[in-house]
């Protein structure tokens, strides 16, 4: 007999497939915690290197530090770089994009140096190069003395930036490292569950972050903005938007019934940060009337701001190309990809669902 399964179940919400000590996102109340603390606690207060250090920690049972995290980074991003007549050549044509895609899934192991490190490392340098060689310049050398955020905004910008823009997009590596059992990060734990290696499963969860139901939506959000355009036009155009039943970007998420504790962590990030380049009173009244407008829309169950309305501003404001922000959420996420990956190999077993056929069955 078929057995017909409904949406949720389809997309299996709600199913637990690993436990794990690194995030937990709780829908319903907008809460996400990262390795024991609320983002909110982390994001301002910790370093990339601080989080990541416990999130590799938690993984592999192996207590690690900030120091040792960032001495790490420092020196991958060093070979790294030194590695980019290799990684780049595949790259040729493409989009900063899928460059990223193919760079990435050429990275491999370095003797016994722990593989996450290599990668961590690695994200940041690939994507100030192709960045670099969209704008016809050379690759910027990295300077491993520097924080990690500082350095993937010296090698996107090839200046040393200011105090203000690395708190800014330190407090967004920190945002988004992880966050619970997301495509990406189900996915990398699937092929983690195989024991393929830390670069197979980490090249398969960007891959899945590259899908626009997961990791597309920031550039698009700035494209809305630009079409909107002036304060005049935000009612009549959100309006226009809604009554033809379009999807307005940056709202809605999959597991928050309320609003994304991410989106206020960034917007505050934003307020910090925000002498130049940010329009936070125009974006803050189109964030104000979409809310308001959904609300009128499904009172019952209105779409709330996520993590991209404001992750798209803040990126735009460090004057990240809009085609690289895709990468760069990568060089954040990472952390947590590599950590999950550990965590599965180290506590999981293969995971291999099942299906609910309902297809011809043959003939007697």
């Amino acid at each position: 007999m078929n057995i017909h399964l409904t949406k949720s179940q389809i997309g299996l919400d709600g199913v637990p497939a690993a436990e794990t000590v690194l995030s937990h996102v709780d829908g319903e109340r907008g809460e996400l915690i990262i390795a024991g603390d609320y983002v909110g606690q982390l994001a301002g207060q910790s370093s990339f290197e601080s989080v990541t250090a416990r999130l590799w920690s938690g993984a592999t049972g192996h207590v690690t530090d900030e120091a040792h995290v960032r001495a790490g980074l420092g020196a991958a991003r060093e070979r790294a770089f030194a590695r980019l007549g290799d990684l780049l050549p595949a790259t040729r044509g493409m989009s900063i994009v899928d460059g990223f895609r193919a760079a990435i899934a050429g990275l491999r192991a370095e003797s016994s140096l722990d593989h996450e490190v290599t990668i961590v490392g690695a994200f940041p340098v690939i994507a100030g190069a192709l960045v670099q060689r969209a704008k016809g310049a050379d690759p910027v050398a990295p300077d491993a003395k520097l924080s990690h955020a500082a350095d993937t905004l010296r090698m996107l910008h090839n200046k040393r930036p200011e105090p203000r823009e690395v708190a800014a997009l330190d407090a967004y590596l920190v945002t988004v490292c992880d966050h619970g059992m997301n495509a990406s990060t189900f996915t990398t734990r699937v092929v983690a569950s195989t024991q393929a290696d830390l670069f197979a499963a980490i090249t398969a969860g960007y891959c899945a972050l590259t899908g626009p139901l997961h990791g597309g939506a920031p550039e698009p959000v700035l494209e809305m903005l630009d079409a909107i355009g002036t304060r005049e036009r935000i009612q009549p155009w959100v309006d226009d938007a809604l009554a033809r039943g379009e999807r307005l970007m940056g709202f809605g998420h999959r597991v928050y019934r309320v609003r994304d504790p991410r989106a206020d962590v960034l917007k505050a990030a934003i307020e910090r940060f925000a002498a130049d380049g940010a329009d936070l009173p125009f974006a803050g009244e189109v964030e104000a009337y979409i809310r308001a407008a959904l609300r009128r829309k499904n009172p019952d169950r209105p779409l709330e701001t996520n993590v991209e309305f404001f992750t798209a501003i803040l990126l735009d404001a460090l004057k990240i190309p809009r085609q690289a922000f895709t990468p760069i959420f990568a060089v954040a996420r990472a952390a947590g990809w590599t950590a999950h990956a550990l965590e599965q190999r180290r506590t999981g077993r293969l995971i291999r669902p099942s299906s609910s056929y309902v297809g011809a069955r043959p003939a007697a």
